[in-house]
């Protein structure tokens, strides 16, 4: 096998916990009293979730970013400008293969902020400028927390969408559930950053548990409430695909425009994989805190689309890396 695909970061373990909290809830969904302490153990872990984060996330790291002010704001520009845009003017395109309510779930991804571990690895493999990687991703997370939940209530008033309550409450809750830990761990960051690098595995397992905990709830409700009778094969379909053409039609974009701007190649790369990705790791969590509720019209798409992020980004990277090698040879 070849060596590149070991390095590849490539659905395991995360992906493997999604589809088991998938058929868990399928399955075994919880009811009652044992539902309202899941919903309470999913608010403490997304807590949780992002106050490590902010211990984590180094400000160093962000003002080296905000120094390359031309990469970093491309990578903010197509995140939460180009592709709000696009999923909106794509609208005639899309709804139809998806349906109105799973093209809410599409408005919904396209106010999300980049991903962080996965754009870093694929920028890495694919030969791209690594330390703009960090830092995009980086603050790319940080805006989201303010930017999210602004663009949700922007285009699901401009959509006349249901569910959309980004009035006092919904800042409230923002602001407890994620705001808040987040300052939290940003403040106290300088005593617990040394144990947050050594022990990075427990902060992975954790994001992963978190993610893996909003899915099995969000799945028990939906089969509680007859969800996926009415959720057709076709539909599904219709949104792998939509998906695919968003992705595509963004990352286009992106290209396009970094050889018009005249980005060099590594930099280039960079733009791509952290303008073009949404985070599931932000995005579920914080859609609870938006809503209310975690909407599996929502969530669904969220979850295809990262699916489909992941491995054509893959593919995308293994070919730039096979390109990087035969160009030094």
């Amino acid at each position: 096998m070849p060596r590149i695909l070991y390095k590849l970061p490539l659905p395991d373990i995360f992906t493997a916990g999604i589809m088991v909290s998938i058929f868990l809830g399928l399955l075994l969904p919880c009811r009652g009293r044992v539902a309202v302490g899941f919903g309470w153990l999913t608010e403490v872990a997304i807590v949780m979730l992002f106050f490590l984060y902010g211990v984590k996330l180094s400000r160093r790291s962000v003002m080296e970013g905000i120094l390359n002010w031309r990469l970093q704001s491309s990578v903010l520009v197509s995140t939460f400008l180009v592709f709000p845009i696009v999923v909106w003017m794509g609208r005639g395109v899309l709804e139809p293969l998806v349906g109105g309510a799973l093209f809410s779930g599409l408005l919904y991804v396209a106010c999300l902020p980049s991903t962080v571990q996965s754009s870093i690895a694929f920028t890495s493999i694919a030969g791209g400028n690594v330390p703009a990687a960090v830092c995009s991703a980086s603050v790319s997370s940080l805006c989201g927390v303010v930017l999210t939940p602004l663009l949700v209530g922007l285009l699901f008033s401009l959509d006349h969408a249901q569910g959309a309550r980004v009035g006092v409450e919904a800042v409230l809750t923002i602001s407890y559930q994620i705001l808040l830990p987040f300052a939290m761990g940003q403040l106290i960051q300088g005593k617990l950053k040394p144990w947050a690098d050594a022990h990075r595995g427990v902060i992975l397992a954790n994001d992963r548990f978190t993610i893996w905990l909003v899915v099995y709830t969000s799945f028990s409700s939906a089969t509680v409430q007859g969800y996926w009778s009415q959720l057709s094969a076709g539909r599904l379909c219709g949104l792998i695909t939509a998906s695919l053409l968003l992705l595509g039609t963004i990352q286009l974009l992106i290209w396009v425009a970094c050889k018009y701007m005249r980005f060099n190649h590594a930099d280039s790369i960079t733009i791509l994989f952290c303008g073009s990705k949404k985070s599931l790791a932000v995005g579920a969590p914080m859609m609870l805190a938006i809503f209310g509720t975690l909407d599996n019209n929502l969530l669904l798409p969220l979850m295809v689309f990262h699916q489909v992020q992941l491995m054509v980004c893959s593919h995308l990277a293994a070919r730039w890396h096979r390109k990087g090698i035969v160009e030094k040879d």
